[in-house]
This record gives C-alpha cells, sequence and structure tokens, in this order.
C-alpha cells in the first residue's frame, strides 16, 4: 500500500498500521474508553486519540508492540527465509 505511492520507508509504515489496528482491535474488544486505555498503557489521552485515528508518527514499532503487551497480548517475532518463489523478503505483520 505504502509502497505503491512511493512513500519513504514504506514497510515501517505499513508494519506501524497493521500493529495500530491490533491494538484498536483489542481496545475496541474490551469496550475500553479512551481514559481507560490510557491508563492501561501508560499514556495520555491525547497520545489513544491519535493512536485511535492512526496518526502514529509518535510510535515506533517497538513502542506499539509494547503497547500490545500492555494488553496482555503475546507479540511474536519469526524470522525465516524467503521462498524462492517470492523475488523480495518482506515483513508481516498477523493478528491472530
Amino acid at each position: 500500500m505504502f509502497a505503491d505511492l512511493g512513500l519513504p520507508d514504506a514497510e515501517e509504515r505499513q508494519t506501524k498500521l497493521r500493529l495500530a489496528y491490533a491494538l484498536n482491535t483489542v481496545i475496541d474488544r474490551a469496550r475500553l474508553s479512551q481514559a481507560t486505555a490510557a491508563i492501561r498503557l501508560g499514556l495520555n489521552q491525547p497520545k489513544v486519540s491519535a493512536l485511535r485515528n492512526y496518526k502514529l508518527e509518535g510510535f515506533s514499532v517497538e513502542r506499539l508492540m509494547t503497547l500490545l503487551n500492555a494488553l496482555d497480548q503475546d507479540v511474536e517475532i519469526v524470522i525465516r527465509k524467503k521462498p524462492r518463489s517470492r523475488v523480495a523478503a518482506r515483513i508481516s505483520v498477523i493478528a491472530a
């Protein structure tokens, strides 16, 4: 998506977007208000609002993973050799 737009750091942007989507899904499922989510995440309410609106400039990939941990979510990173059938290696985020 971001690569198609020619944006710099396309893979990082996509990874952050998928992690934020996972965070927002957990917040929605738990029916947390922004104030309650802020307390659970150790953030202020404006940061939670930014996260909820996918304004991710102030969030690193590592920080988003840590926030998922704060909501009792395991984050697993798997590294493996790419298949020969694919030209380039890739980074994937899969929320279960």
